[in-house]
């Protein structure tokens, strides 16, 4: 699905499409709608760029207790703890 925005959107908002698409994705992201891979896959962003936009905006990345958890089970199964 493509989504189509029209030139005196993108004019009136002042931004170039790469700019309202991150910005659009950051808005998802931030009111959970799709996961920091999500927003990073479809921009073209390391991880390091995602924390970056995330911090210029005053954002924080969504990591919640059971995510920590998986984590901590993925690095004991690796041996890494």
């Amino acid at each position: 699905m493509s989504v189509i925005i029209p030139d005196d959107i993108l004019r009136a908002s002042n931004m170039s499409e790469d700019e309202l698409k991150l910005e659009i994705a950051l808005l998802l992201y931030q009111q959970g709608k799709i996961s920091a891979g999500k927003v990073r896959a479809w921009i073209g962003i390391t991880v390091l760029e995602f924390q970056h936009e995330l911090a210029k905006r005053g954002l924080y990345t969504n990591y919640n207790v059971e995510e920590f958890q998986a984590d901590l089970q993925t690095l004991q199964s690796m041996g890494l703890l």
